[in-house]
C-alpha cells in the first residue's frame, strides 16, 4: 500500500477520534454491538448526557464509518451499527517499540 494512503487512512482515523461524542459512541459500541440508530441516540442521552440529534448522531457515525471504525449491517428494515477494531492495529504498530530495556 502506498504510504499515501496509509497517511490518509490514519488521518481518517484520528479525525475520527478526535471528537469526544465519536469516542463515546464507539464506548457505547464497544459495551454492546449491534445498536440501532435509535438506540444509540437513546444511550448518548441517559448514559452520557448528550443531547445530539439523531442527525447529529448519523453524521458522527458516517465518519466513524468512512474510518472503518464502524460498519453497518441491514436487516429488513433496521440498520445495525458494530464496532470495528482492526484500523487500530496498524497505529499501535506505528509507534510500538520493543522493550530496549535490555542488560547491557
Amino acid at each position: 500500500m502506498p504510504i499515501v494512503e496509509d497517511v490518509d487512512d490514519a488521518d481518517a482515523l484520528f479525525k475520527a477520534l478526535a471528537d469526544p461524542t465519536r469516542r463515546a459512541l464507539l464506548d457505547a459500541l464497544s459495551e454492546r454491538d449491534g445498536q440501532t440508530l435509535f438506540e444509540l441516540c437513546a444511550r448518548m442521552t441517559t448514559a452520557h448526557g448528550l443531547t445530539s440529534s439523531r442527525q447529529a448522531i448519523s453524521q458522527h457515525l458516517d465518519v466513524l464509518e468512512t474510518a472503518g471504525l464502524v460498519t453497518r449491517r441491514r436487516e429488513g428494515r433496521y440498520t445495525f451499527h458494530d464496532l470495528d477494531t482492526a484500523p487500530l492495529a496498524p497505529l499501535r504498530e506505528r509507534w510500538h517499540h520493543p522493550d530496549e530495556r535490555t542488560p547491557r
